[in-house]
């Protein structure tokens, strides 16, 4: 069947993917050889970073598929026993989220309302709705994974629907239970980043900081007992600007309803102004409690006035403060973000916090309980509450003033007033990425990973070599995250994920009277860790076995921990003989089960066949951005439960920008969608363009005009291929491993740059350079094969080698599909199918194993010649404006023998392609051009041609106006101000805006400089 005259991506590749599909090309082992002993065949294997289930492609994601679906395509059709693991994440807080909107739009009763069973099972069905969402997408790109393996980091877990079953869910509860037993999980306080409109910690990830419009409040906290002291202020000189007795200290703040938690005020030990006045105390406004002056090096004495008020509870530079000087941190807000109305009366609550003061003994449990927000605040929401704390403190004169001087209009006098001392200023404000509201720091109970204790394999491995990260800039940030790493909050406030193992009820208390142990209904007190309920009810009973309690209960797990206390606490304990236990209710972090990916989508704790043939993967393709969040978990874990590392090469790449290297947003209308460059450019376009912007730790700049250039070189080897076609070159053709023997010297000629081309394909894709490979790929099939092999062979169909320069032609382009196949595997799938007889597709093809020994040096030195003399000809003419279609004359000054024979072999076809009319040897005539080759040199005269006194004036009037426009980027460049206050993406801008000039510029002074030489 005859070709069709154009590639129509949007048929083509529906086609091609439900082929693949349905002939399961991506199957884990498929196209797999033993090697040349009969050894297992070498394993290659790469884990897909899963996306969200309720996700959709972005760009993010279309470049880092293709970079892997390059990677394993290259392995698959050498043979190699390649699995791509697919998958996705449950995703908890960004599922959660959308099923609530889901259920709001259609009426649905709240989650609340519904209860956690039936609010899961309704989780399940949004994400049996939205799984195809991204799979699909994925197939769209053309990912080849192994789509009969899909994992789901929730698979198996209790309530799921038919077809979502596997071990996943066992797999993280087993992890999770192991390592609470060795000591490396633990429950305590810390402060973290919290959403009020979710109710939940988040991760540094989900935090976005954007710079917003605040303010900044300046307060008096007056000494205690009428203290006073003598403030100094000094220049740089060390000349005293102010020097002033006064009772005060004065704090700034930019979240005044904080200091209601206030524990101290800090001032640096070196701060002189201060020195007199460490460890006395002051008033907490409108607190009616007392706190110290502390010294500690984190306050910045050049900063405002050099004293930081610390909130331990609600501020991270302040809890670390807290921590180092012993300071108690109160906890001012409930899990809505709303000033906490619960708890003792306030004046009880501040009466112990005095006491606490005072040296009271506590603890941490005791101090949380506490709270110290008066009355009058309680219940508010916290921007309300600031309202207030700001008017009610600038009514007790406890603001910082300045003198505002105002002139009556009628009489001219002069009026001086005070007003509160407020700085408006540009501050950094975080939000959760997904509720869009102002995330607060703040201290809470959640389950941690001793980090400390499992860290150092992750170190080791990466130091040794036992996992390479690339480019070497990762393994800094890794080191420096690792190095320097906190404890990680595993636990969420959410219903979906995988729920903590943990299970709680009461303790005992030893009865020497009757020597036997009583049940402490009042306390939950008691934690096991179990893998199921069943497990946690033995432990217990085990428990109060070994306790000799009074009674041995019937124990049942309670739907929450108010239903277990309504149980226990109301004495149907006592009378029933049954005791409630209640389940934590919080799930894992997300970061917690990806973190298990490799090993758990292998099928573990089975050791399973894939387990032991994959593990530990070939390679790991990710963001830069999560090498932290993803990458050194993946390590810690790993190391921690198997002893291996997930992964032996970790690639990392930049975020994708748009063509200006400007972060994509919407609020700036620069997203791009990749679906939208599918549709309208084809996906082999897309991946392309990703593959040739991967440069190792360089900047992502996705440009749509680039995007349509290489929509075009598809275009290219499709026209090839039908210049073929036309010439009779698939006539009776079937796949040939081997090169044709060749005579003519442009079939010799092409057949050796075929194999220059794989050598440097194969280098660049094992040193991660998809740039260099598609650069090499470009420049081949492009310009060797259809710009010149294809004039080279139009002569040869009509001569003696017709037959052999078919079928180097076939061979040449079947080459150019497979060497391409990796990065734009739907048309080199289509015309692999459409140009001859094949005995498999092209995507288990196999991959060329020739070497140098194909490269014919005599026909590639010829054949450099006559490239390089049509190439040069062809600038020359261009650089000194000689109109396209005129045909000059050409005379050769100087020709060695080589230069003579490639000229004699080739004159016809040199003559057609570069525009010469007539040819002779001698002198080179005035007026003319010089093109100098290696052992040859001619000139082209231009009388006739061109003006060229005003070809110069036109040259000259350029080069000027570009003269001026280098002169203004350069001084833009330079100046300081500039570098230090413009936008980085303005900045590069203007960098490669001169760049361009610049490279103008030099080509217009070589076009003056021949039109000099001319005379």
């Amino acid at each position: 069947m005859p070709m069709e005259k154009t590639f129509t991506p949007t048929e083509a590749e529906a086609r091609i993917s439900k082929l693949w599909l349905e002939q399961k090309v991506g199957a884990a082992g498929a196209n797999a050889k033993p090697g040349p002993n009969g050894e297992n065949p070498e394993a290659f294997s790469i884990m897909i970073p899963p996306p969200n289930v309720t996700g959709s492609l972005h760009m993010g994601h279309a470049f880092n598929n293709t970079l892997q679906d390059i990677l394993i395509r290259w392995h698959r059709m050498q043979g190699h026993d390649t699995l791509w693991q697919v998958g996705t994440d449950h995703a908890g807080i960004a599922t959660q989220m959308v099923t609530e909107r889901d259920m709001a739009q259609h009426q649905e009763p709240n989650r609340r309302t519904m209860g956690r069973e039936k609010f899961l099972a309704r989780v399940w069905q949004q994400k049996v709705k939205s799984r195809g969402t991204i799979i699909g997408q994925l197939q769209r790109l053309g990912a080849s994974c192994d789509w009969d393996r899909e994992a789901f980091t929730m698979s198996g877990a209790p309530g799921a629907p038919a077809g979502e079953d596997g071990n996943f869910h066992d797999a993280v509860i087993k992890v999770f239970v192991d390592m609470y037993n060795k000591g490396l999980i633990y429950r305590g306080k810390r402060l973290v980043n919290w959403d009020p409109h979710f109710e939940t910690a988040i991760s540094d990830l989900e935090v976005e900081n954007i710079e917003v419009a605040g303010h900044m409040w300046h307060f008096k906290y007056i000494l205690a007992d009428k203290q006073t002291y003598e403030y100094i202020e000094k220049d740089a000189e060390g000349n005293v600007t102010l020097r002033e007795t006064r009772n005060y200290i004065s704090i700034a703040t930019t979240r005044p309803e904080t200091m209601l938690g206030d524990g101290a005020v800090a001032v640096h030990p070196s701060d002189a102004r201060y020195q007199s006045i460490i460890g006395k105390m002051v008033h907490l406004p409108l607190c009616d409690r007392l706190i110290p002056i502390i010294a500690d090096e984190y306050p910045d004495p050049t900063f405002g006035s050099g004293a930081v008020k610390i909130t331990g509870a609600h501020d991270f530079n302040d809890y670390q403060v807290a921590k180092r000087n012993n300071l108690p941190m109160y906890r001012l807000m409930d899990t809505r973000g709303a000033m906490r109305a619960d708890g003792a009366p306030y004046a009880d609550a501040v009466k112990r916090a005095r006491e606490i003061a005072a040296g009271s003994p506590t603890d941490e449990n005791e101090v949380d309980a506490l709270n110290l927000v008066p009355e009058k605040y309680r219940g508010l929401d916290r921007f309300d509450a600031r309202k207030a704390v700001i008017a009610d403190i600038n009514a007790l004169g406890l603001c910082v003033s300045t003198l505002h001087s105002e002139i009556d209009p009628e009489t001219g006098s002069e009026h001086l007033t005070r007003e509160p001392f407020v700085e408006a200023k540009k501050i950094m404000q975080p939000f959760g990425d997904r509720s869009k509201v102002v995330i607060e720091p703040m201290l809470t109970d959640q389950w941690f990973v001793a980090t400390d204790k499992i860290v150092g394999p992750a170190l080791d491995a990466v130091r040794s070599g036992a996992t390479k990260i690339i480019p070497e800039s990762g393994e800094k940030t890794y080191f420096h995250w690792l190095e320097n790493i906190e404890p990680w909050c595993i636990s969420r406030q959410l219903w979906w994920g995988h729920q903590i193992p943990v299970w709680y009820g009461p303790d005992v208390n030893y009865d020497e009277k009757f020597d036997f142990c009583t049940y402490d209904f009042e306390k939950f007190s008691k934690a096991v860790c179990a893998s199921t309920h069943e497990e946690a009810i033995a432990q217990f009973q085990s428990y109060y076995k070994e306790k000799n309690a009074e009674f041995w209960p019937n124990l049942f797990v309670a739907e929450s921990k108010e239903s277990a206390e309504k149980h226990n606490f109301g004495g149907v304990a006592n009378h029933s003989g049954s005791i409630a236990i209640y389940r934590d209710p919080d799930v894992l972090d997300t970061w917690f089960s990806s973190g298990l990916w490799p090993i758990g989508t292998l099928g573990w704790p089975e050791q399973t066949p894939e387990l032991q043939k994959y593990f530990p993967t070939s390679t790991l393709i990710t963001g830069a951005d999560i090498i932290f969040f993803w990458v050194a978990r993946m390590m810690m874990m790993q190391l921690a439960v198997v002893d291996e590392v997930p992964f032996k090469t970790v690639y990392l790449h930049g975020l994708v920008r748009d063509a200006k290297g400007k972060k994509m947003s919407k609020s700036l209308g620069n997203v791009i969608d990749p679906l939208e460059i599918i549709d309208e450019f084809g996906a082999d376009a897309l991946r392309f363009s990703n593959a040739a912007m991967a440069s190792l730790g360089g900047v992502l700049k996705l440009d749509t005009a680039r995007i349509a250039g290489y929509r075009n070189f598809g275009t290219k080897l499709w026209n090839a291929c039908r210049f073929a076609e036309m010439n009779g070159v698939w006539e009776g053709h079937a796949t040939q491993a081997q090169a044709p023997k060749a005579t003519a010297t442009a079939n010799a000629w092409i057949i050796g740059e075929t194999a220059k081309a794989l050598s440097e394909v194969n280098a660049a894709l094992k040193d991660y350079r998809f740039d260099n490979a598609a650069d090499a790929l470009y420049k081949f099939v492009w310009g060797k094969v259809c710009d010149w092999y294809v004039e080279f062979a139009k002569p040869l169909f009509d001569g003696p080698d017709a037959a052999e320069t078919r079928a180097v032609m076939a061979w040449v382009l079947d080459q150019s599909m497979i060497l391409l196949h990796p990065m734009m595997p739907f048309i080199t799938e289509d015309l692999w199918g459409t140009t001859g007889t094949r005995a498999k597709l092209l995507v288990h093809t196999d991959w060329p194993t020739y070497g140098s020994d194909l490269i014919n040096a005599d026909a590639a030195s010829e054949m450099s010649f006559v490239t390089t003399l049509i190439e040069d000809i062809r600038s020359a003419r261009a650089q000194v404006h000689v109109p396209v279609g005129l045909k000059c004359d050409l005379v050769a000054t100087e020709l060695s023998p080589a230069a003579r024979t490639a000229w004699e072999r080739n004159e016809t076809l040199i003559k057609r392609m570069a525009r010469i009319d007539g040819f002779s040897e001698g002198a080179a005539p005035k007026g003319s051009i010089i093109v100098a080759l290696d052992g040859a040199a001619f000139a082209i005269p231009l009388a006739g041609l061109i003006d060229i006194a005003e070809e110069k004036a036109r040259l000259t009037k350029t080069m000027d106006k570009l003269a001026k426009e280098i002169g203004g980027l350069k001084g833009r460049l330079n100046n300081p101000n500039f570098a230090a206050s413009a936008p980085e993406d303005v900045v590069e801008e203007a960098k490669a805006n001169l760049a361009l000039r610049e490279d103008e510029a030099t080509k217009l002074q070589a076009a003056l400089k021949r039109l000099a030489e001319i005379g």
